[in-house]
Order: C-alpha cells, then structure tokens, then sequence
C-alpha cells in the first residue's frame, strides 16, 4: 500500500466501530477545512518533497493521533496552531491539487455526496503563487476527485478570509471572479476573540452588493453576541459551528425553553448552524457528546446541520459524527436525514440543484436503508 493510501479517518488511533448503514446513508458537509482534512501519509510525502522538517514524526498512524492530541487543548487558538504543518505543505500548484482530489475522494468513499469545502487562499502564497492560481489548483483537483469517485460527490469550494488579516475584501473579490467556476462562496475564519467579524464588513458589503453567499464562523469561542453581529450587522446566511446561541435560550427545570430574541430570530428566519460536535469538544465550546448543545437546538427546532470541520485534526469523518451522535441521544436515520436535507436546503447552490440532490439522491438513499 502506498503511503498516500491512508486515509486520515483510518490513520487515526480515535478511529472505532461505525454502524453499516450510518456508512451507506448519504451525507452533505458545509463545514470542512481542506487544511484540516489532509491524510496524514499525504503530509509525509508533500513534506519530504518540499524539504519541509518540522513535522513531529514521519509515522501516518502516529502523525494523525499527535494531530488529534494536540488539538484536545480545549482552547480555540490551540487548536488552530495545529495547521502550521498543514499550510506548510500545501504551497504548490501540485500540492493543492493533489491535497484537494484526495479530499474529494475521501468524503466520497464517506457516503458524503455533497460537500463545501473551505479553505484560505492567502495561506498557499509562500513560494509564489498566485491568488488566481491556487482557486484554479484546488478546484481542478476538486474536479479530479469527483472524476476518481465515479461522479458520486459534488464538491464545491468556500474561500474564507482571515480574521487576523486585512485581505477579507481582497478575499471577497475573488469569491465573485470565481463562483461560476467551482466557488460556492466566501467564509471568514481564525481565532474568534478579539477579532470581531465587524472587523472585515467591507468584505460583506462587497458580497452582498455581487448576490454573492457567505457563512461566518461564530459563536464558538465568544458567546451569542458573536452570532448577534454576525447575523445582524454582516448579514451571514449560515452560521459557522453558532452553538453558543444557547447562551440567548434559557432552559427551565421541566425542560421547556424560552428563546431570547436573538435565538428566535436565527430559529425562524432558518439561517443554518453548522455544527461540528467533536471539534466542539476539542476547542472547549463542549463538555461532552451527551451534553453537547446539538441536540436542545435540533429539539427546538434551528435548521441544525452536521459537519466534520478538520477530518485529520478532530480524527473524525461525517460517519464517525454520525456514529457520535447516534450513541449521545439515539438518533436514528430519519434525523439524520432531516440534517442532511437541512444541510443540502441550505447549500449554496442553485434551487433546482438543491432540490435534484434531496428528491433523486438523499430521501431515496435513505428510503434505501430501511
């Protein structure tokens, strides 16, 4: 076997039994990082190639469980530090390709058949490419992987600015130069505190006045305010993980809940959480599966979608999600089919698009299993 074979869901030590028809049940993802998905064989490789010496070991099954163990921090800006050796190797038109087909391929051969996938430009510019040439290098290896999956998957790409930066504009113009060649959209991402996403409204601005989507990440490591500005002052149609919206929900001592007006707000006007559990563990939005706030949100009744965030950095796949959430509160296929529906309504794709993958892929896929 070749070591790019790997996958990153099997390179992982966290890997456990996954029931046989959470496997065949298709799935959509609108929230997975391309830095944060890479096989760990594939990070090897691309490292020796480019002379690139600071991976912590050149063992796939020990990299995936070091990338794992470093990002049980509990702390959001812990958790990123670990794409460092990620971006690292991704700097070549090659690399990006190569990076982007095997993330196409690997999502596929989750059951996964429609995906938004994310990543930032700037971060692939340190041995010269251009901002144009790295959409064109992941997008074509996008195309290459659903070619390799036998047309099972339909992939399109998220490109995110970066809170820490002041390219999101720069960013945003490339979002509409390209939607009609691979681009979904445009995502802003990095470490939440101190980095408001107010920060980058002319980014929004730009989109908005282009028609163009966008999703924000907030509500993760900042409180339901994160998600107040980023709903109501930049105008997001999702909502990038968004589970601290619980903080806007008082919950009673017989179970009933009473909304805040944010909270209401986001539940009826359906703007989609994108919600990745085991990443909310890891950066500390989350005690634990059975207490994760996934399910008061589902039970109330948000457009609640479920996601993997970074396959190789939470040593996870949307199966193993699934899997994590059947064990929690019981879920059966029929939740599981209204998320992946939630998720597919709220892509950014055309309506007849949306509606073919829902009427002839997802509700017979799941009429299939019984």
């Amino acid at each position: 076997m070749h070591l790019s074979d790997i996958s990153a869901a099997e390179s992982t030590a966290a890997a456990g039994p996954v029931n046989d028809w959470i496997r065949r049940a298709p799935k959509a993802v609108l929230h997975d990082h391309l830095d944060g998905g890479l096989r760990p064989a594939t990070i090897i490789e691309l490292a020796r190639e480019c002379g690139y010496g600071e991976l912590p070991t050149e063992d796939p099954g020990a990299l995936a469980l070091w990338f794992r163990n470093a990002a049980d921090s509990g702390s959001l800006e812990r958790y990123l530090e670990t794409f460092a050796h990620t971006c690292a190797v991704m700097q070549t038109r090659d690399a990006l390709f190569r990076v982007a087909a095997e993330c196409a391929e690997d999502l596929a051969a989750d059951g996964v058949v429609y995906a938004e996938v994310r990543y930032a430009p700037e971060q692939h510019q340190e041995h010269g490419l251009g901002l144009d040439e790295v959409v064109d290098a992941v997008n074509d290896g996008f195309r290459e992987g659903e070619r390799r999956a036998g047309g099972r998957i339909t992939v399109r790409a998220l490109l995110t600015g970066m809170r820490h930066t002041r390219r999101s504009l720069e960013i945003a113009e490339l979002t509409v130069a390209h939607r009609d060649r691979g681009v979904a959209g445009f995502d802003i991402a990095g470490g939440e505190i101190g980095n408001p996403p107010a920060n980058h409204l002319p980014a929004f601005q730009y989109l908005k006045r282009h028609n163009c989507h966008f999703t924000i990440h907030a509500g993760e490591a900042v409180g339901a305010e994160s998600v107040h500005e980023a709903v109501q002052l930049c105008g997001a149609e999702r909502i990038g993980h968004g589970v601290r919206i619980t903080d806007d929900i008082q919950v009673h001592d017989d179970g009933t809940a009473t909304l805040g007006r944010l909270a209401a707000y986001v539940r009826d006007n359906r703007i989609a959480l994108e919600v990745c559990p085991t990443s909310n563990l890891q950066t500390g939005a989350a005690k634990d599966y059975p207490t994760h706030p996934i399910d008061l949100l589902h039970r109330l009744g948000f457009r609640v979608t479920l996601n993997t965030d970074n396959r190789l950095v939470s040593g996870t796949t949307m199966s193993r999600e699934f899997q994590h959430m059947a064990d929690a509160f019981g879920y059966g296929p029929e939740v599981f089919e209204r998320f992946t529906v939630a998720a597919v309504e709220s892509a950014f794709l055309p309506l007849p698009e949306r509606r073919r993958l829902i009427d002839e892929v997802i509700r017979p896929g799941y009429a299939a299993l019984g």
